[in-house]
């Protein structure tokens, strides 16, 4: 022991360690088996995996008519919000943001699709949020959760990996929509700069969680962007701050939603389509990646689950006020977790990025899609091991989940692969003589998912 080790701690010193020691308490670092260093390293990590969601969302909703700046101080604010909330409250490492799926229907099945004003639309939103907290609240989503088979469960896990590898293979151009007849997909171009970048960083990735570097996702992410901005014409740099512009003309989005003319019998279908998609969206988003996590408890439930279900909810309340799409806990929230992420300090550091982002908006396109394309590959490759909790001793159990998640990544919809492993579960049961293994919860869930889908009201 050194002189300088029997130093007596100073106040500041004192301090400062009781603080940490506060935070510690409060998410339960140490009790989970992580650092508020790895948290920090993970949410920083998440960010940089989900911000292209400040570029995506303001640029479709900007096609059906919305003021693009208004949009993105909105998408900003709603997952800074839900992300603060699912960190503070449920204490999980799962950020919130506007869906890109029900942004997609918002800007072209709504408004362009509908004809349906903007405000509209947001009113719509905001009713959604509305009937989805209600339907969380009252237990339906956790009653959903315990009724869903484990098969199913486990077979969403693989299918969002499934999924997560497509969409990331996708935005960098190595599997692309096939311009000729035949199957859909097709090998893009495989000596593209993005391409080669991003199976460059997946095999750094694989060394370097290999190796234990800490923060080793967080730094290909970062080497990569440099690498972009030093020889990608594409990556410019355009500037550090910028204030942020709550719409043209002083036409802020924020409280404009119009929920009257959003209670008509031609908008009312649509808000229920939300609000079922995001049912069971959110929900098999949120089990996945706490199962990933680690935060499941002894019955496989989710820790602090009817939080987690209550915030996301909650968010798309909000979504519509500030003027963005319908919120969801997102898919890329993985990534963190890859990155060790096993608290709600994760999500904090999301959502308070995200504040910060909206005065430093010009560097939001610095980093480009095929330096997070990487850690959404390696994230998507990690949650197939779930493949493994399959059990083949019950067969009907086990397929089930495969076709749920083999569907999921076929239809590119998570809400579909759900419905048809239900429906093959229950059929499968009642053909194979084992229907006594079925429960009233598990055949409600798939005859309303399969009515949904006959009715034709699927997103």
């Amino acid at each position: 022991m050194n002189e300088q080790d029997c130093q007596p701690l100073t106040g500041a010193g004192v301090g400062a360690s009781a603080g940490r020691g506060k935070l510690d308490q409060y998410f339960q670092i140490t009790a989970r088996g992580s650092t508020q260093r790895q948290e920090v390293i993970a949410g920083v990590t998440t960010f940089l995996a989900m911000v292209y969601s400040v570029i995506v969302v303001p640029g479709m909703l900007g096609e059906a008519g919305f003021d693009k700046s208004a949009v993105f101080v909105a998408v900003c604010l709603t997952t800074a919000f839900g992300s603060l909330l699912m960190g503070l409250w449920a204490k999980l490492p799962l950020a919130v943001g506007c869906a890109i799926s029900l942004t997609a229907f918002t800007a072209f099945g709504l408004v362009l699709g509908k004809g349906l004003s903007p405000q509209v639309a947001l009113g719509a939103v905001f009713l959604m949020g509305v009937v989805f907290t209600a339907i969380t609240v009252t237990g339906v989503r956790t009653w959903i959760l315990r009724n869903l088979p484990a098969g199913i469960a486990h077979g969403t896990g693989v299918g969002i990996g499934l999924f997560l590898l497509l969409i990331a293979a996708n935005g960098v151009g190595l599997v692309i929509k096939n311009p000729h007849p035949g199957l859909p997909v097709h090998l893009g171009d495989i000596t593209a700069f993005p391409v080669y970048m991003s199976l460059l960083g997946l095999a750094a990735i694989f060394g370097m969680e290999r190796l234990r570097v800490p923060g080793g996702i967080l730094l290909v992410i970062v080497a990569i962007s440099l690498v972009g901005l030093a020889f990608d014409p594409a990556v410019k740099f355009s500037g550090v701050f910028a204030m942020p512009s709550l719409g043209a003309a002083g036409q802020s989005l924020i409280g404009s939603m119009d929920i009257q003319g959003a209670l008509t019998a031609a908008v009312i279908p649509s808000v229920l389509a939300l609000v079922m998609t995001a049912i069971f969206d959110a929900t098999g988003t949120i089990r996945a990646v706490a199962g990933q996590a680690g935060q499941l408890d002894k019955d496989g439930q989710i820790i602090n689950g009817n939080k987690a279900l209550t915030t996301d909810s909650v968010s798309s309340i909000f979504a519509g006020f500030f003027g963005g799409a319908p919120a969801a806990a997102y898919i890329e929230s993985a990534a963190g977790v890859a990155a060790g992420a096993k608290t709600g300090l994760t999500a904090v550091v999301v959502g308070l990025l995200f504040l910060v982002v909206i005065f430093f908006s010009p560097l939001a396109a610095l980093v480009p899609s095929y330096a997070t394309a990487p850690a959404l590959m390696y994230v998507g490759l990690l949650m197939l091991g779930s493949i493994s909790k399959l059990h083949m001793d019950d067969m009907i159990d086990a397929m089930a989940g495969l076709v749920c998640a083999v569907f999921i990544v076929l239809t590119c919809n998570i809400v579909t692969g759900i419905m048809l492993g239900f429906c093959t579960l229950v059929v499968g049961r009642i053909v194979g003589g084992e229907f006594k293994k079925l429960n009233v919860g598990t055949v409600l869930i798939a005859v309303a998912l399969a009515v949904f889908y006959a009715g034709g009201w699927a997103i």
